[in-house]
């Protein structure tokens, strides 16, 4: 499973510098110099003339980082082999992403990657279910579970222990003890 680490946005200056949405709780580690991250071309993403009159860029499969900085809360990175302006502008939109295999497991029991919670099986304490994660949103105040339920509608469900107490990974599953109402919403 791919697992999203950043989405490149626009240039910096003329040297191929980037902007970087980051998606990953440890950017450090994930964009240091000498890190191949894959690519996956946005849908923006298009041949356009770079490196010279006529000679296209296509997104590679890959891209190595060369160097990577914070700047006014803003991750900027370079990659090898882009070098102007124009270069960067081709990147726009690129999702950077690494293989979970290749991610390892957080050291904290209570700590989990989305990747390890999505399509677990969410109950309620007494074994009702209640449907499955469909994916994790993080929101400025906690974590949101967002929950497919059965008849195909979604509901959001904070990820807090009050709420949440147990999350039984290799049983599949996560117990959620919702407040009256939580999931009409």
């Amino acid at each position: 499973m791919q697992l999203i680490v950043g989405r490149i946005g626009k240039p910096h200056g003329v040297r191929g510098e980037v902007t970087v949405e980051v998606r990953t709780d440890e950017p450090e580690a994930r964009f240091a110099p000498g890190t191949v991250l894959r690519t996956e071309p946005g849908a923006a993403s298009a041949p356009v003339p770079a490196n010279g009159p006529g000679v296209p860029y296509r997104v590679p499969r890959e891209l190595t980082i060369e160097a990577s900085r914070w700047h006014q809360s803003r991750m900027l990175v370079a990659f090898d082999g882009v070098l102007d302006r124009e270069t960067a502008e081709a990147l726009r939109d690129t999702l950077l992403v690494v293989d979970s295999a290749d991610v390892a497991p957080p050291e904290d029991p209570e700590e989990f990657h989305d990747h390890q919670l999505v399509g677990l099986a969410v109950v309620t304490p007494t074994g009702e279910r209640l449907g499955e994660v469909a994916r994790v949103d993080h929101a400025p105040s906690s974590d949101l579970l967002v929950l497919r339920r059965p008849e195909g509608r979604t509901a959001l469900i904070p990820f807090v222990t009050a709420i949440v107490p147990e999350v039984d990974l290799a049983g599949g599953r996560i117990v959620v003890d919702p407040p009256a109402g939580l999931l009409d919403l």
